[in-house]
């Protein structure tokens, strides 16, 4: 899994230049991923994906861990207020989540892992 950027992801996916490829084609992780890290290409944009997740996964185990296990699930919607401020103001795009929530949410994971260790910049 390759951590380019500015690859146009038209290139990777058969479709004419300028023809954003429709985030449901994909038939495994490691050909979406390529396309998520195009969809995330402003570093704004990265940067409040990594905190809301550092943020929704931390209120998540804070909620479990003080027994309140019915307002653990708001971590998500913590993570993915700021995640899609990143791709409503700064990406101008919609979240692929609306396409495919499971590989987005799996490459929110692998992106946060590929900060986190320095493959990809924060």
């Amino acid at each position: 899994m390759s951590a380019t950027f500015r690859q146009d992801p038209s290139a990777r996916s058969g479709h004419a230049a300028g023809t954003p490829p429709d985030a449901r084609q994909f038939k495994s992780f490691s050909e979406f991923y390529p396309f998520y890290l195009s969809e995330h290409s402003n570093r704004v944009s990265r940067r409040l994906h990594f905190v809301g997740s550092l943020v929704g996964l931390s209120w998540i185990v804070g909620m479990l861990g003080w027994g309140e296990t019915w307002l653990a699930p708001l971590g998500l919607v913590i993570g993915y207020a700021f995640a899609w401020v990143g791709h409503f103001v700064f990406e101008k795009n919609k979240p692929a989540t609306f396409k495919r929530p499971l590989y987005s949410f799996l490459g929110d994971w692998v992106m946060f892992k590929d900060m986190a260790t320095g493959r990809i910049p924060f």
